[in-house]
C-alpha cells in the first residue's frame, strides 16, 4: 500500500467521503460536507487504522480550490467585481482587523500567549474559506446575485491581503517575537510590500490586457476542432496552468490566479460550455478539499483544551460575523446583505492553515495553534449551513424589534426592485430545438442585436450556429446543471420548439432554476399542453409559429418582465409587424 500513495489516498478519500457523506445526508439531516470532514478525520493519521498521505491530500485539495475558483470566475465579469469594490475593500480590511484583534486579545489574555503568536492566531481566524463560501452560495442560488457578488469580492480582497501578510510575515517575525529572527529594516520592509503589490498589479494587468484577448481566442480555436476531449483538456490546462503561473511567476495564490483565469475566459461565447465541462472535476476535487481539512485535525485537542477550541470557534462564528454585519450596515447597505455577508464569513479554511503553518515554521507558535485553527475550521464549516438557514428568521426578528433594522430592510427593498428590473439589451433568449426555424430565428435575432442561446443535441446544428456567430450549448434541455451555468436564470425568455411529453420535464427543470423567466411552447398545435397551459395561474404560454414570426413573443415577454408598466405601454404602442422590428418595439414599450 505504501508503494501506491496516490491511489491509496484517492481510494480512502473518495470511499470514506461517500460513506460519511451519505450517512450525514440520509440519517444526520446534515449537509454532505459534514460527512466529508468526518471522512477526513477517519482517513487521518490521528485515527487508528489505515491513513492517507496528508501531503498528497493537500496538493489534491489545492487542485479543487483552483477548479472551483476558475468556475466562479466564469460566472463573474470584471464589471461585477468592480461594482462591489466600494464595500468589498473597506469591508474586508475592517473585518480582518477586528477579527485579528479579537483573536490576539483572547490568546494573550486567556492563554498567556505572546502578542506575536496571538496576532498570527487572530490573522488565521480572520480569513474565510473560498470553497465553503462557493458551496454555500451555489446551494442557495446566490452566487451571482448582488449579495453573492459582494461576498465573493470581499473574499478576493481577503485573498490579496493574505498573500501580502504571508510575504511580510518572515521579515516581521523578529518583531513578533520569533526566536533567532531579525526584524527587517524599514527600507527592506517597504521594498517587500512594494514588490508584493507590484506582482499582484502585474498579474492582473497581464490577465486583463493579454489574457482577456488570448484565452477566448484560444478557446474558440480548440472548439472549432469539434473534439470534446480537446475542449475539456484546454479548460483544465487553462485553469491549472494560469493558477500555477500566477503562483510561480507573480507570487500570488493559486486560488486568485484561477479566479482571474475564469474571469478572462468569460469573454468567450463558449464560457458556459467551459463551466459545464469543469463541473465534474470541481465536485470531485472539492470533496478532497474537505477530506484534506479533516486529515489535519488531531481530535485529542477536544479533550485536552475544549475551552480554547470553543473560544476560537466563537471568534470565527460570532466575532467575524458581527464585525462584518456592522461594517456592511455602516456602509449603508441593506440588512439582508449584512446578514448574508456575516453568515458567509462565519468560517475559516485554506489560508488559515497556511498562516498557522508559517507561524510554526518561523517559531512563533507550536502545533497547538494549528490544531485549534483546524478544530475551529471543522466546527465552523459544519455550522455554516445552519447560520445561512437562520438569516431569514434573524432578519424578521430584527425588523420587528428595532427601527434601524426596518430602515436597513427598506434600503434592501429599494435596491432589489432596481436590481431585478430587466435589461432587454443584454439578457439572452433561450431556445431549445433543432429545426430550420430555430436556426433561422436565431440568425435573424443575432443580426438585430439580440442574444439568442440555442440548446441543441445535434452537433451538425451546433456547427451551423457557430458559423452564424450564435451562442449555443450542446445538451439535453433537462440538464439542470448546464442550464444554470449557461445563465437561464437571467434569460429574457425560454422557448421550446416542441410539444411532446418531454416538454413537461423540460418545464419542471426550467421552473426550478428560473421561476421568473417566461416559458413558451412554440408549435402549430398545443400537443400535451392543451389543458395544462390554460389552467388558471399557469405561467406557460403557447405560441404558434405564425404568431412568433408576427412578433407576439415580444408582447408576452415584455408583459411578463414589466408587468403593469408593460401592459400600459402595450396599449399605447402597436405590436411589432415582424420579427425584424422587435428591437424598436421593445424599446418603445420599455420607454413607456
Amino acid at each position: 500500500m505504501h508503494s501506491l500513495p496516490l491511489i491509496t489516498t484517492l481510494v480512502l478519500a473518495f470511499g470514506l467521503a461517500l460513506v460519511f457523506g451519505f450517512l450525514a445526508e440520509r440519517f444526520g439531516r446534515a449537509p454532505a460536507l459534514v460527512g466529508f470532514l468526518l471522512a477526513g478525520i477517519a482517513a487521518g493519521q490521528h485515527t487508528p487504522g489505515p491513513f492517507a498521505d496528508p501531503e498528497l491530500a493537500h496538493q489534491l485539495s489545492e487542485i479543487g480550490v483552483m477548479l472551483l475558483m476558475f468556475g466562479v470566475g466564469l460566472h463573474f465579469s470584471v464589471r461585477d467585481l468592480m461594482s462591489v469594490k466600494g464595500i468589498a475593500i473597506p469591508g474586508a480590511v475592517g473585518q480582518m482587523a477586528l477579527a485579528t484583534l479579537l483573536g490576539a486579545v483572547a490568546a494573550h489574555w486567556f492563554w498567556d500567549w505572546s502578542w506575536g503568536a496571538g496576532i498570527v492566531f487572530g490573522l488565521s481566524l480572520s480569513c474565510a474559506s473560498t470553497v465553503v463560501l462557493i458551496k454555500a452560495l451555489e446551494v442557495r442560488g446566490q452566487l451571482t446575485n448582488r449579495d453573492g457578488r459582494i461576498a465573493m469580492g470581499w473574499l478576493v480582497v481577503e485573498d490579496i491581503a493574505t498573500v501580502l501578510i504571508l510575504v511580510l510575515l518572515p521579515p516581521l517575525s523578529g518583531l513578533l517575537g520569533a526566536p533567532g529572527s531579525e526584524t527587517a529594516g524599514g527600507n527592506e520592509l517597504m521594498k517587500d510590500i512594494l514588490m508584493t503589490l507590484v506582482n499582484v498589479a502585474a498579474f492582473i494587468a497581464v490577465m486583463f490586457i493579454v489574457g482577456r484577448r488570448a484565452m477566448p481566442w484560444l478557446l474558440y480555436q480548440v472548439a472549432k476542432t469539434g473534439s470534446r476531449e480537446l475542449f475539456t483538456l484546454f479548460v483544465l490546462a487553462a485553469a491549472l496552468g494560469v493558477a500555477y503561473a500566477a503562483a510561480a511567476i507573480f507570487h500570488v495564490s493559486f486560488a486568485l490566479g484561477a479566479f482571474f483565469a475564469g474571469m478572462v475566459m468569460r469573454e468567450s461565447r463558449f464560457a458556459h460550455r467551459a463551466a459545464t465541462e469543469s463541473i465534474p472535476l470541481q465536485d470531485a476535487f472539492s470533496v478532497l478539499f474537505f477530506v484534506g481539512v479533516g486529515m489535519l485535525f488531531d481530535w485529542h485537542i477536544l479533550i485536552e483544551a475544549p475551552g480554547q477550541v470553543l473560544v476560537a470557534l466563537l471568534v470565527v462564528v460570532f466575532g467575524k460575523s458581527l464585525a462584518a454585519f456592522g461594517i456592511v450596515l455602516l456602509l449603508k447597505r441593506p440588512l439582508k446583505t449584512a446578514l448574508t455577508v456575516g453568515a458567509s464569513l462565519a468560517q475559516i479554511g485554506e489560508f488559515s492553515f497556511i498562516l498557522a503553518g508559517e507561524a510554526v515554521a518561523l517559531g512563533l507558535s507550536d502545533n497547538r495553534m494549528v490544531n485549534l485553527i483546524v478544530g475551529a475550521a471543522i466546527l465552523s464549516i459544519a455550522l455554516n449551513p445552519v447560520l445561512f438557514e437562520l438569516t431569514g428568521r434573524v432578519e424578521k426578528l430584527l425588523v420587528n424589534r428595532w427601527a434601524w433594522a426596518r430602515r436597513a430592510a427598506e434600503i434592501g427593498a429599494e435596491e432589489t426592485v432596481e436590481e431585478e428590473r430587466p435589461d432587454t439589451s443584454t439578457r439572452p433568449i433561450f431556445m431549445a430545438g433543432d429545426g430550420p426555424m430555430v436556426l433561422d430565428l436565431a440568425r435573424r435575432w443575432r443580426k438585430s442585436g439580440m442574444k439568442p442561446v440555442v440548446l441543441t443535441t445535434h452537433h451538425e446544428v451546433a456547427q451551423e450556429l457557430e458559423k452564424a456567430g450564435v451562442d449555443y450549448v450542446e445538451c439535453e434541455p433537462d440538464d439542470a446543471t448546464t442550464l444554470e451555468n449557461a445563465g437561464l436564470g437571467k434569460a429574457l425568455s425560454y422557448l421550446i420548439f416542441a410539444n411532446g411529453a418531454e416538454t413537461l420535464r423540460y418545464h419542471a427543470v426550467a421552473e426550478r432554476i428560473a421561476p421568473n423567466v417566461p416559458f413558451m411552447i412554440v408549435a402549430d398545435d398545443p400537443g400535451v399542453w392543451v389543458d395544462i397551459a390554460e389552467k388558471e395561474g399557469s405561467k406557460v404560454r403557447l405560441l404558434t409559429t405564425g404568431e412568433l414570426i408576427e412578433g407576439k413573443l415580444w408582447e408576452v415577454v415584455l408583459r411578463s418582465a414589466f408587468r403593469k408598466q408593460a401592459e400600459e405601454g402595450a396599449q399605447k404602442q402597436n405590436a411589432p409587424e415582424g420579427a425584424s422590428d422587435k428591437a424598436e418595439s421593445a424599446a418603445q414599450i420599455v420607454q413607456n
